[in-house]
């Protein structure tokens, strides 16, 4: 995720908020946030994360200081969709009994909150969450086994996870080109002798690491730089991503290449266009195309990563895998939706009409899992208060149903 900010040189139209900065002073990664504080700068990382990761999922955000953790959680909070003030927490070794508390409600895989922690040093090691889906790296790495100890915190397995997503800020993703890289360190072998028994306290729940960093330590007696940018240089904070995917073999392999993996998988179960687009059209069938793409391991979170890679964030993922195999245009679910409002919708019965306008709204804003099956029912009932009612009111439910699967044909007709 390398942005135009990732370095900072003072031009003298920014603020100095506090402390001395020299004029034309260059500062890189590994001072923001130790020597220097742009708070415009963490802002627009957390929108950027915010606005690409899905929000619902487990997240360990590591930062550069524990003051910097207290910032991006507090920015998490000010960006989220949700609510929940609890949403985003901070645990560092200063949280004491808060913190563990935040970490043993993340680690609970039956709570939804907290649903993202931010750290310091705290949750390098040490901590057994199973289903964190995203690391975020806001603070650079420092050493190889530190690398790995934050990696490992998203290898974790756990039902329906197939993989996890690094967000990179500070380049530490060229760690993996290190020869040393070889996954996460192993367990050391149990000693064969006689143990004796350790003394002293037993370790606090996701105890620190000892810290070898030697930047970066809240406690350093050091003045640090206050910048707030100019208004124009707000504005023009630009992020560049980089996605890198890994093959088979667990090697780093380019977007292009993935692209090329996934056509050969999509070509051994789609024959033409036409085939595609029946099996896209029925929602019995799509669930059991899409169970074939799971099987071949490209589950939700895969074919989301699909849709980003060819930049179509608003389209159906019909039109994504026709623009891979095909190269056909895509459109956007608006346009889709758009169409058959504009056409089958606008010649049918008034409370049948109703009902497609509430699937249609759903479905352009949050795509093709509102057309399956199951989904109907809770329609029905949103729409009539009961699915009783609703049949009464729609002619029964084979005519429902009827008109919910000619609905879906017609959406995808061209």
């Amino acid at each position: 995720m390398a942005s135009t900010i990732d370095e900072y040189v003072y031009d003298g139209t920014d603020d100095v908020v506090e402390g001395d900065i020299e004029p034309s002073e260059t500062f890189s990664e590994r001072d923001f946030n130790t020597r220097i504080i742009i708070q415009e700068r963490e802002l627009s990382r957390v929108k950027e994360l915010m606005g690409q990761m899905d929000q619902r999922q487990k997240t360990l955000v590591f930062c550069a200081t524990q003051a910097h953790a207290a910032l991006v959680r507090d920015l998490i909070n000010q960006v989220k969709d949700g609510t929940n003030p609890n949403y985003c927490q901070r645990v560092t070794a200063t949280d004491g009994a808060i913190g563990d508390q935040h970490l043993r409600d993340f680690q609970d895989n039956d709570k939804t909150i907290p649903t993202i922690l931010t750290t310091f040093q705290k949750l390098s090691t040490g901590v057994d969450a199973r289903n964190v889906r995203h690391i975020v790296l806001m603070r650079p790495i420092n050493s190889m086994i530190e690398f790995k100890q934050i990696i490992g915190r998203g290898t974790r397995t756990y039902d329906g996870k197939d993989f996890f997503t690094i967000w990179d800020f500070v380049k530490a993703h060229e760690n993996f080109n290190d020869p040393d890289w070889d996954g996460e360190p192993l367990p050391l072998e149990a000693p064969s002798g006689p143990r004796t028994p350790a003394t002293g306290p037993e370790p606090a729940l996701g105890s620190d690491p000892p810290c070898q960093c030697g930047e970066g330590e809240d406690d350093l007696p050091r003045e640090k730089i206050v910048v707030k940018l100019s208004d124009g240089k707000t504005r023009t904070i630009k992020y560049i991503a980089s996605t890198t995917y890994r093959g088979p073999d667990g090697k780093p392999i380019l977007a292009a290449e993935f692209l090329e993996r996934l056509f050969g998988d999509l070509s051994a179960i789609i024959a033409d266009e036409d085939q595609l687009r029946v099996l896209w059209s029925d929602p019995n069938n799509r669930e059991r195309f899409l169970r074939q793409l799971n099987d071949r391991r490209y589950d939700h979170g895969r074919l989301d990563d699909i849709r980003r890679l060819v930049d179509t964030p608003d389209s159906d993922l019909f039109d994504v895998l026709s623009y891979v195999l095909f190269t056909n245009p895509p459109k956007t679910r608006h346009d889709r939706a758009d169409s058959v409002r504009a056409s089958s919708v606008a010649n049918t019965d008034n409370e049948m009409k109703d009902l497609h306008l509430a699937i249609l709204s759903a479905y352009e804003l949050r795509g093709e899992s509102e057309l399956a099956t199951n989904e109907l029912t809770p329609f029905l009932t949103a729409r009539f208060g009961s699915v009783s009612e609703g049949k009464i009111k729609l002619g029964g439910l084979p005519a429902v149903k009827n008109a919910f699967l000619q609905m879906q044909t017609n959406l995808y007709s061209s």
